[in-house]
């Protein structure tokens, strides 16, 4: 099965999408990981934790944006 990748709606997202991945990465510990064998090379449940913790973050961030007005 061939890997689907999905894009950022906005396309300038995207470069802050990958420093929050890595920045993710690197809170769980798995940063080393990563650069020793590539993303590629990562499990799948080493990637959903990174995923999951993008979403949560992003979550928190809009739900501050939106309590504080903007």
């Amino acid at each position: 099965m061939m890997a689907r990748r999905n894009r950022p709606l906005l396309p300038s997202a995207e470069r802050a999408l990958d420093h929050l991945k890595y920045e993710v990465a690197e809170d769980l510990g798995l940063d080393d990981a990563i650069e020793e064998r590539g993303w590629g090379g990562m499990t799948t449940r080493d990637v959903g934790k990174i995923g999951g913790t993008m979403v949560k973050r992003l979550i928190r961030k809009a739900e501050q944006n939106l309590s504080d007005g903007r």
